[in-house]
């Protein structure tokens, strides 16, 4: 009976996460008012931080000023400041994160620059104003679906070991049958969450991600500030000029080498 006690783990891991999925997607509802960000009228660093969060803001920061020649993105992957003066709290967190020798590498400009307090106070204003998510809350709509996602993987491989046990006196297609039953579950969960409350977003509220599908039809038309609208909203896949990308393709590559080196 050993598939029994498998099974009542399986159910016991669809149902919790299946109920957190649910009582997000209450609280989400609950807070989302009609007046949630009434005639607030997005800045890019905010359309860029409810896209993409803190390294969304830092990214953007770094392609306006390398567009208008205040730094240079080599494509090996280094930042040089070419005009020392930031023009807001962001863009001089930015040269501060490249540091008094005014060269640094991409990479951690970008995370040190993503931690400051100017980003942080982006985030302030947002969540202040009903648009974004506040920190560190494990209880969004985003953070259930991956919860029913995971769910329904370990449903399948609790599913898998069962079948897989030698001496089950009952039939594996019946043990099957009884794993189906959780992993329907989950797999309808998500079904429904898709349908009802998706887009899910980790950093943007519903209110929020509403001003963001907007954000395209009060933007110019063909100027620079379009420009910086799709690198806010999609990221770095949105910069057109291939030297610009490859200078942000050395992110992972450093990040994974500072890991390795913390080891």
């Amino acid at each position: 009976m050993f598939w029994v006690l498998l099974l009542l783990l399986a159910w016991a891991v669809a149902s919790t996460a299946c109920t957190r999925l649910c009582l997000a997607a209450v609280r989400a509802a609950a807070v989302d008012t009609d007046d949630a960000g009434q005639g607030h009228d997005l800045t890019l660093y905010e359309a860029a931080f409810l896209s993409g969060g803190p390294a969304r803001v830092a990214d953007l920061t770094l392609v306006s000023m390398a567009r208008q020649h205040r730094l240079l993105l080599a494509h090996t992957g280094w930042a040089t400041v070419v005009d020392p003066r930031g023009r807001d709290a962001i863009e001089r967190s930015v040269i501060g994160a490249i540091g008094p020798e005014g060269q640094s590498r991409i990479g951690p400009v970008r995370a040190n620059a993503a931690a400051t307090d100017a980003v942080r106070d982006v985030a302030v204003r947002l969540v202040d104003a009903g648009l974004a998510v506040p920190d560190g809350s494990g209880t969004t709509v985003a953070a259930g679906v991956r919860q029913v996602r995971a769910a329904a993987l370990v449903v399948l491989a609790l599913g898998v070991i069962a079948l897989l046990t030698p001496g089950a006196e009952m039939p594996r297609g019946l043990v099957a049958l009884w794993f189906g039953l959780p992993l329907a579950l989950t797999l309808s969960c998500l079904a429904i969450a898709r349908v009802e409350v998706h887009p899910y977003s980790r950093w943007a509220s519903p209110a929020g991600q509403r001003l963001l599908g907007t954000l395209a039809r009060h933007a110019g038309s063909g100027d620079d500030r379009t420009y910086l609208t799709s690198v806010a909203v999609r990221g770095i896949r949105a910069v057109g000029e291939p030297d610009l990308r490859a200078a942000f393709a050395h992110r992972e590559q450093y990040r994974e080498q500072f890991d390795e080196w913390r080891r």
